[in-house]
């Protein structure tokens, strides 16, 4: 009897895993097969398109009116930029949070906290006015820049980020930096030699997370960025290909998300042991 319980658990396991990769991997397939189909669209599309055909991806590579490599290549630039310095900033906050001492520490726990409850979006009409004062007084970083919304994109997550790296840096002990000052190592020689390369799955982490965040984000840079030769690909599809309700260019929306989202897949593919297990994975060593 116990046995055949456990063989049925077994496939209900295995029923359920197959039902939820299916429900996953049926809209990825709906996207790839509308691109390589003469006859994209929502009223009568096959998954499996009656003849295949690459026009979709030529006219994406042909039409004058939608630069989609160079937005392609702007979305790269921005999430690579903002997950960079947003990381980085995160994990020196995440140090200071967890292995230093020093008055207003729990305070500015605590704010940090209260700030991530309130929605971003709540600050969007502040923001746009800010920008566009300081597009009078410094250009370079003002409304419709590149550098503008990487600002932007740093004070939304860099809070969370550091709570996530703080819990990791916790499980560190405190004897390899109380052990690294007294050979006289200073603050940031032990968070750059000790504690951040000791933290480094943590971090690489929540960079990939943090960097599709930027990779897929729309309100904002639909927000700042005004002239089309500096649009992210998100920015770019929605205001080119998206008419109104269905009237949309199906095939061409169906081609650029595929483009834009391979990479992403194939990083996934190939790091996903390091993805899956960086959260979890301890790095305390005695």
């Amino acid at each position: 009897m116990e046995t055949y319980d456990s063989k049925l658990k077994i496939v209900l396991r295995h029923l359920i895993a197959l039902i939820f990769c299916i429900f996953a991997l049926y809209p990825i397939l709906f996207v790839v097969t509308n691109s390589i189909s003469e006859t994209a669209n929502l009223y009568n599309a096959k998954l499996i398109p009656d003849e295949i055909s690459f026009q979709n991806f030529i006219e994406l590579n042909n039409n004058p009116l939608a630069p989609f490599y160079s937005w392609l290549f702007n979305t790269y630039k921005i999430s690579f930029v903002a997950a960079f310095f947003n990381v980085l900033l995160g994990t020196m906050a995440a140090f200071a949070f967890s292995k230093l001492k020093f008055k207003g520490r729990r305070t500015g726990l605590l704010t940090l906290i209260l700030i991530q409850m309130f929605p971003g979006f709540l600050a969007f009409v502040a923001l746009y006015l800010l920008f566009f004062q300081v597009s009078d007084i410094i250009p370079i970083i003002g409304l419709g820049t590149h550098a503008g919304l990487i600002l932007v994109y740093l004070g939304g997550s860099i809070g969370f980020n550091a709570w996530l790296i703080k819990g990791y840096m916790d499980t560190i002990p405190d004897s390899l930096s109380e052990s690294a000052k007294i050979d006289g190592a200073s603050e940031f020689q032990t968070f750059y030699r000790i504690i951040a390369p000791l933290a480094r799955p943590s971090i690489i982490v929540i960079f990939i997370i943090t960097f599709i965040g930027f990779y897929a984000e729309f309100i904002l840079a639909s927000l700042f960025l005004r002239d089309p030769e500096m649009w992210t690909v998100a920015v770019g599809v929605n205001t080119l290909f998206i008419q109104t309700n269905y009237d949309a260019n199906w095939g061409a929306i169906a081609s650029s998300s595929v483009i834009a989202a391979a990479p992403i897949a194939i990083t996934f593919l190939i790091f996903q042991d390091k993805i899956t297990g960086g959260l979890i994975t301890g790095s305390v060593k005695g």
